[in-house]
């Protein structure tokens, strides 16, 4: 599965899922990738971390 924000594989047995009150499923691959959709409310793509990782995969 992939991370929900930065979209990086997790392998099994690793990360966080979180299930929304409307029953959306959300799985993060670390608590900064958690923070920063959940707590901080980032978008993905306006952060520059996460363009840099997309970057390397492509």
């Amino acid at each position: 599965m992939k991370c929900s924000f930065c979209k990086k594989e997790i392998e099994l047995g690793r990360g966080k899922m979180f299930v929304r009150n409307d029953g959306k499923v959300l799985y993060f691959c670390s608590s900064k990738c958690e923070k920063n959709m959940l707590e901080l409310g980032r978008k993905p793509r306006k952060v520059k971390w996460v363009r840099k990782l997309k970057k390397k995969e492509g």
